[in-house]
């Protein structure tokens, strides 16, 4: 996102950045002529000024998602709501999804509402965009289950995706299975690396070496479990049992094995992660690793309100929820030791 920035505004009035700086906060000793130019820049770029913090409260939460439609999303506001509600606010729920959605426009109507704080649930919520945002509205901002790379100076709620990713490997290893295939999420996401790294650390503790071959990385939608599950199934050395980096990828390894003929779990043992409803009516029903959402979406809105109260200088507070295995009908002994 391309946003004109102070330095823009200085450099097209022929100011200095603290002149400019002076002139948005309404201070004196600038010069009737400067003030002008460094206005008249302001309107060229369309540069808005960042709202100035609020005395008052709204008891408003805003919560911006990139998709409502899944099992995952829904679980989620459903904690959001109530944590709202327990935390005395009322949640306004906005889908970056939708194809309409802009993001300049979207922080418009928040600012107008005057909103008390912001939880961002997004795949990818870059650097620039968060900065617009701490910017336009000076309100608390809080990433819930960010899957990016960190920004040490926002707060955070995640899950232990790392420890996630051992419980799901560890599993599998006890049950016999060597050739395990793993199917992450984007390479570039921090929760499909833990996850991954996770994996990894297991097999470490097992004396057991991962073919690389076996790793695929996907988009944590039952596509690309299909895609990639059935790669990984066609091989002549096909892996004994998949750790999936979301159900819905499992959903897709399940579809991939249908396929081909492939039993779940007398020839391939499945595993997912995040445990969403769905799992259990799957046949046969899933073994995940469970996040603990109702609990992500309360510590997400009780760090707006706790901001509120004690606005925080610096970095940034990180908090990790513990996840937990969930043995389902999915697993079972690899088909050599059965």
């Amino acid at each position: 996102m391309s946003r004109p920035t102070l330095a823009d505004i200085a450099a097209a009035a022929g100011v200095s950045v603290p002149t400019v700086s002076k002139v948005l906060s309404g201070k004196k000793h600038v010069s009737d002529a400067t003030r002008k130019k460094v206005l008249a820049a302001m309107r060229a770029y369309g540069y808005e000024p960042p709202r100035p913090p609020r005395a008052h409260r709204t008891g408003l939460v805003d919560l911006l998602v990139d998709g409502l439609g899944s099992a995952w999303a829904q679980l989620l506001l459903k904690g959001a709501e109530r944590a709202a509600a327990r935390w005395g606010s009322s949640l306004v729920v906005t889908s970056s999804a939708r194809d309409d959605f802009d993001l300049r426009r979207w922080l418009g109507v928040v600012r107008g509402r005057g909103t008390d704080g912001i939880v961002l649930v997004l795949s990818h919520a870059k650097r620039e965009e968060t900065e617009v945002i701490e910017e336009m509205l000076r309100v608390p901002l809080v990433l819930l289950d960010p899957v990016g790379q960190r920004d040490p100076r926002l707060s955070t709620v995640g899950a232990t995706n790392w420890n996630g990713g051992v419980q799901a490997t560890s599993h599998l290893l006890e049950l016999g299975h060597r050739r395990i295939g793993f199917i992450g999420g984007p390479f570039d996401t921090q929760c499909t690396l833990d996850r991954y790294e996770g994996y990894l650390a297991a097999h470490r503790t097992f004396g057991v070496t991962p073919d690389p071959d076996l790793t695929r990385y996907g988009d944590f939608l039952i596509s690309g479990g299909k895609a990639f599950g059935g790669e990984l199934l066609d091989r002549p050395d096909r892996p004994t049992a998949i750790f999936a980096g979301s159900d819905l990828q499992a959903a897709g390894v399940y579809q991939a094995a249908a396929e081909r003929g492939i039993r779940i779990p007398q020839d391939l043992s499945v595993v997912g992660f995040d445990d969403s409803p769905p799992c259990e009516m799957m046949s046969p029903p899933l073994t995940t690793v469970r996040q603990p959402l109702d609990d992500m979406a309360n510590e997400a809105i009780r760090l707006v309100h706790e901001e509120l109260a004690h606005p925080r200088e610096g970095t940034g507070t990180r908090i990790e929820l513990a996840t937990t295995l969930v043995v389902r009908g999915s697993t079972a002994p690899a088909p050599h030791t059965s």
